[in-house]
């Protein structure tokens, strides 16, 4: 099968700078997240240091000004009756007086709600540094973080560096290449073959794993599933993630059995692009009663912030270029087709709810505009 799949370019990786070179500007990028992991404060160019509240390494750091999203504020009613469209929009806050850490946790955290009333009073502040603000907030995403952060704090540590532009560099799919590529028997097909692919600046390797013998004039059955370790990996109940990977793999397997071939792109992005620990939250905020919907925006994050560029751009290194897409989501169709790849069919993937995942279902078909088949 291995002779059977078109040999590209990319396969040979992307070429690397020298120990000497100055950082890239996806670099810078990948800098930034680590730094937010480790708790360190961030300078996005000429805008106020900025300390993520949750990974903090810096315990006697204090603020009056606080970085939240927009959503959070109107959570809070911090934002001065001013709603923004886009919830993960930045908003600055100030307090009559200086917050802690553990004061300004309860502002990021939801979970701390009832636990730890507010000090006040907040007021919402007009914001100089926007674009950076909203890099920031993008950065706390991709690390995986609250999205909140001290303004210049004091006692807050050397901060790390870089452009609000930069993370335009770190996003395009351009830099993805194929790393190796192997035949991997699976239980629903034994002619199957996975595909590792990866940036030289993030951590993160999608996978496509492509069933039967690829032609290249006819296409194939592709799925765009997005990494779901509590439902792939432990079967939860909470939603359709696990029987829509197993369900994709067995129309792939009949497929292949017909003369056709499918392809399954594996990518990492959990609780569609907030992380894992993201995800737990709100999964603690629905079982107090708020909807996948309302849930994320009490956390302050974007309910929807997959990179489905990062999927066309893997179609492309395998060189497929039109697809027969098994999906119940028209914005799977149209990011694809915006970034080149012609969508020949959508083939309906609908599977039966069950009672811990009925209301979920019911989110994504009436306030996400997921199809019903």
């Amino acid at each position: 099968m291995d002779a059977a799949i078109r040999p590209r370019a990319a396969d040979h990786g992307v070429c690397k700078l020298s120990a000497d070179s100055p950082p890239s500007p996806a670099r810078r990028v990948a800098q930034a997240v680590d730094a937010l992991r480790h708790g360190w404060p961030l300078r996005i160019g000429d805008a106020p240091l900025l300390l993520p509240v949750e990974t903090a390494a810096a315990p006697g750091a204090t603020s009056a000004r606080l970085l939240i999203s927009a959503a959070r504020a109107a959570t809070l009613k911090l934002a001065n009756q001013r709603e923004a469209a886009d919830g993960h929009s930045p908003v600055l806050v100030e307090a009559g007086e200086p917050q802690n850490l553990a004061q300004a946790l309860a502002v990021a955290d939801p979970s701390l709600d009832l636990v730890s009333p507010l000090k006040g009073p907040f007021a919402a502040r007009a914001l100089a540094f926007a674009v950076e603000a909203e890099a920031a907030l993008e950065l706390a995403r991709i690390a995986g973080v609250l999205p909140a952060f001290l303004v210049e704090p004091a006692e807050a540590g050397e901060a790390v560096m870089l452009e609000a532009q930069d993370l335009a560099h770190w996003a395009d799919p351009a830099h993805l290449a194929i790393a190796t590529r192997a035949r991997l028997p699976v239980a629903a097909s034994e002619e199957a073959e996975i595909v590792a692919f990866r940036k030289p600046d993030d951590t993160r390797e999608h996978m496509a794993l492509v069933i039967g013998n690829p032609d290249y004039g006819r296409a194939p059955l592709v799925r765009l599933h997005s990494e779901c370790l509590t439902g792939d990996i432990f079967a939860s109940l909470k939603c359709d993630c696990g029987p829509q990977l197993q369900a994709a793999l067995a129309l792939m397997a009949a497929e292949a059995a017909a003369g056709g071939w499918g392809v399954l792109l594996y990518l990492r992005q959990e609780g569609r692009g907030i992380g894992l620990v993201n995800k737990l939250r709100a999964y603690r905020l629905q079982d107090e009663g708020f909807d996948t919907v309302d849930a994320n925006a009490r956390l302050g994050l974007p309910v929807e912030a997959r990179d489905f560029a990062t999927a066309a751009r893997m179609l492309e290194l395998l060189g497929v270029e039109a697809v027969r897409l098994l999906t119940n989501n028209p914005a799977k169709v149209e990011a694809l087709a915006a970034a080149g790849v012609r969508v020949a069919e959508r083939v309906a993937h609908q599977l039966p709810a069950n009672p811990h995942n009925a209301r979920y279902l019911a989110t994504k078909r009436d306030r996400s505009g997921h199809l019903l088949g």
